[in-house]
């Protein structure tokens, strides 16, 4: 599918991040290309052209405080223009941008920092400000703290005023700047999440970026100019620096900022999103604020259900190509009838593409989306293979990821950890070789630790990582991301965790979701003051428990969950229990809830 590796290599020659940037200024100047909300709810936009005026500005300036080619810029910012200026300014200088997590403590700031060898660090507060400076004794190497913004005028000393830098200097001559950038240059370096030990940085060239900005355009198959995305997730993340920034650097979209992730949903209702990214707890919701809405009305509810299920296999055949026109006016009607209003009120009816990644999700939830007419496909990938590895945006089944991402050479057969070689596939691990040689062959086949099997067709399904498997006291190998998805079908389960090594049989840690179970909780007609009121009531515990134990009929005896903790608190982005993309932290989940999870042994 798509383009193969010898055209995609030949097409990219000799550019970079830099170059395409210049490509579609010139080819789109007067398109809008940022845009953000003013604190008086009023849109500010920059053009293309504008948007070069202001990296021109701001290489000048960071030129001016000694950056240069092979030095490190960290930055911390939320999703605002002025990040997509900064990066790209850094690239012209030759120089790697670094973005690291915003809810990141002093002393990840330290490690981070200081393991990269930062010589300028860029922040956009004083929030931000005073972690650097609370551990800056620590970072010898770390030569000038710029800041910003500073509307609370907070003391800052050591900080240089970020104005000054970013827009109080004449502008470098872009075109000649590209003359001391190349692709083989280290474009960012994307830390992991350190679930599994510390943070390794994943080095990325410029190479690397545009191949796959160019193959994902290519699958993509539209004229990208002008599509509109909203940006939300954190730029420290491949998913979004790939889905927002880079792709509208090479593609000329219209990004839309979005500083406050919780926003993102009524940034869509006025953006209209073509294209839009989300890991799945973004899209389970969704999801659960529909059913929410509709649980009020029993009634609505249910021909709403009974619509959906009907539009589902209708569905299915459209994505084949084998809809009827029979097939085909009842979608229209039902559409209608029940799908267009919920698609405007969540803000996606204008999108074409919409992209779940970073962690598993329930296939029920891909399938339910289709069959209201939003197009949602599934990718996998790793910040080693710089995002996409596999991919079916159109032809989607749901339960996998789709297939070979256009050009790399992979992902390669079983056994069955899936492998991947492209150029995609990222330079190695910063000052790590021992990692970097366990990751890559000397071919520069990538080894990313999944287990996942091919069909007929060659799309993949990943059953689990390799290093999260839970061996039980018995000796069983179990999935935990499996049964955590199924879990997730329960429409009261908002997260869970499953549990169960080193012990007699699998349990599992679960959240009942915040705005489906208090509906469901006055359906039932069960009084409550608060959520953690709620979540210890004994009818909703028994519904929590019979919804898994049909969800786990699929099942070995072996796998399934037996007995359920269900807690009282919300697990949230970058808290203890998940990072900021929403992956479990199951160390500290472990850790944290460990006398819950003895009692459920005892």
């Amino acid at each position: 599918m798509g383009i193969s590796k010898a055209d995609l290599d030949q097409r990219v020659e000799g550019q970079t991040i830099c170059s395409r940037f210049l490509d579609t200024v010139a080819a789109h100047g007067d398109l809008v290309a940022l845009r953000s909300k003013e604190d008086d709810d009023r849109w500010r936009s920059w053009t293309y052209d504008e948007y070069a005026d202001r990296v021109a500005r701001a290489a000048a300036g960071l030129s001016a405080l000694g950056v240069g080619p092979g030095d490190r810029v960290v930055l911390m910012m939320r999703n605002i223009p002025e990040f997509h200026v900064v990066d790209l300014a850094v690239a012209f200088l030759g120089a790697t941008s670094i973005s690291i997590y915003n809810s990141s403590p002093p002393e990840q700031v330290a490690y981070l920092v200081g393991h990269c060898q930062a010589k300028v660090a860029i922040v956009e507060d004083g929030e931000f400000l005073e972690r650097f400076q609370s551990v800056r004794d620590e970072l010898p190497k770390l030569e000038r703290l710029v800041l910003m913004s500073n509307p609370l005028g907070l003391d800052s000393p050591g900080a240089i005023d970020g104005a000054a830098v970013l827009e109080g200097h004449d502008s470098i001559d872009l075109h000649a700047a590209l003359d001391d950038v190349t692709p083989e240059m280290l474009a960012t370096v994307i830390y992991t999440s350190g679930t599994t030990g510390p943070p390794k940085g994943v080095m990325l060239s410029h190479y690397n970026v545009v191949w796959t900005a160019e193959g994902y355009l290519d699958l993509l198959d539209i004229d990208p100019s002008g599509f509109r995305v909203v940006s939300y997730l954190p730029m420290a993340h491949i998913a979004e620096r790939m889905a927002s920034h880079y792709l509208g650097i090479v593609g000329g979209f219209e990004v839309t900022t979005c500083p406050d992730p919780t926003e993102v949903a009524a940034y869509a209702r006025e953006v209209r999103p073509q294209t839009i990214f989300g890991v799945p707890r973004v899209w389970e919701k969704i999801h659960a604020g529909v059913e929410a809405a509709l649980g009020a009305d029993p009634a609505a509810k249910a021909r709403f259900d009974g619509a959906v299920a009907k539009a589902a296999p209708l569905a299915e055949r459209r994505t084949w190509d084998e809809a009827t026109p029979e097939d085909e006016a009842t979608l229209a009607a039902l559409d209608e009838a029940a799908f267009a209003g919920v698609r405007e009120k969540v803000g996606l009816d204008a999108a074409e593409f919409v992209v779940t990644g970073a962690a598993p999700i329930p296939p029920e939830l891909i399938t339910w989306y289709r069959a209201v007419g939003i197009p949602m496909s599934e990718i996998y990938g790793l910040s080693e293979s710089t995002g996409p590895m596999t991919w079916a945006p159109r032809q989607v089944k749901a339960g996998s990821v789709g297939v070979a991402f256009p050009g790399p050479e992979a992902p390669l057969p079983p056994p069955p950890q899936v492998c991947c070689r492209g150029g995609n596939v990222f330079t190695g691990y910063l000052d790590d070789p021992e990692r970097t040689a366990e990751a890559l062959d000397d071919d520069g086949t990538l080894h990313t630790g999944d287990i996942g099997v091919f069909d007929d067709d060659g799309y993949l399904r990943i059953v689990d990582r390799k290093k999260e498997l839970i061996i039980t006291a018995g000796g069983k190998n179990i999935s935990p991301a499996n049964l955590e998805a199924a879990m997730k079908t329960v429409a009261l389960v908002g997260q869970a965790c499953t549990v169960g090594d080193d012990r007699p049989f699998i349990s599992a840690l679960v959240v009942p979701d915040p705005e489906v179970a208090p509906v469901w909780a006055r359906e039932h007609g069960i009084r409550f003051s608060s959520f953690a009121e709620l979540t210890g009531h004994p009818e909703l515990r028994a519904a929590i428990e019979e919804g898994i134990a049909e969800a786990m009929g699929r099942f070995s005896q072996a796998e399934r969950v037996r007995k359920v903790a269900v807690l009282d608190e919300e697990w949230l982005p970058d808290g203890e229990e998940l990072t900021p993309t929403s992956k479990l932290k199951r160390r500290s989940i472990l850790a944290k809830y460990a006398a819950e999870i003895d009692q459920l042994y005892g």
